[in-house]
This record gives structure tokens, sequence and C-alpha cells, in this order.
């Protein structure tokens, strides 16, 4: 997981110069996926605030079941993008439509970060399971 987060955050690399030259409009929809993730895991998951109860200090298991959800979210996405058929193609912008919104599972993914280790273990791993099987039946309405 952790390779496959930095290969993410090396490819938005890469992708910036060419976002720059052409604009994010001309990249394609695995791409625009990438610059997605990426967003998410430096803003969501290595961004820290040492000054709130749920951020200044992180357990293991919350960073892994943060970890496990991005990926999913992504691997799942890559595949959408991939197998979408000419009546049925899945772009970014289906993948935001659908998933996006203050209700959608790319907020609750950012949101994760605000689970409080205080709840223990079992609570936020429920919590983290709950949200990758919300990530699944979303990536599943999108074939359906």
């Amino acid at each position: 997981m952790r390779t496959r987060m930095k290969e993410i955050l090396q490819t938005e690399d890469d992708l910036a110069e060419i976002v720059q030259l052409v604009g994010k409009d001309s990249l394609a929809e695995s791409d625009k996926l990438c610059l997605e993730i990426a967003k998410i895991i430096k803003d969501d998951f290595l961004a820290q605030n040492g000054f709130s109860s749920y951020d200044k200090m992180c357990p293991f298991y919350k960073s892994v079941g943060m970890m496990r959800n991005i990926i999913l979210f992504y691997s799942l996405g890559i595949k959408a993008i991939e197998n979408a058929t000419a009546e049925n193609k899945v772009t970014m912008n289906v993948i935001k439509d659908t998933m996006g919104g203050s209700t959608g599972v790319l907020y609750k993914i950012s949101s994760m970060k605000f689970l409080e280790p205080s709840a223990g273990e079992e609570v936020n791993m429920a919590a983290m399971s709950k949200l990758s099987d919300e990530i699944r039946a979303a990536y599943q309405s999108l074939h359906d």
C-alpha cells in the first residue's frame, strides 16, 4: 500500500508539468483520477494538525485503514475507467457526480481523518470497514 501511494504521488508530480502546459482537460481519465487521489493523500492523509484531538496522534491501525480505503477507491476507479463500455463511459466527472457531494464517498474518504482515536480501535476499524463497503457499492452502482 505504501509503495502504491508513493507511485501515485510520483505520477502526480510527473503530471503537474503536463497540466501546467496543456491543462487538466487534456489528460486521460485515469490520470485525472490519479491527480484527485494524490490531492486526497496530500491534503487528508499526510497533512496533520497537532492541535486537534483526532490528528495529534494517529494510531497505526487508523493510518492503515485510511490507506486501504484510499487505495481501494483508486484501484476500483482505475478498473471502472478501463472496463467502461462506449454506452456506459466512466469518466472522472461521472465518478465525482456519483460519489461526490457532502454525503458521497469522496467526502467520507476525506473525512476519515476526523475519526477520534480515543473512541478505540474497534469503533474506528468498523467505520473504516463500513466505508470500504460503501466504496465497493458505489463503484458497483456505476456498472449497473
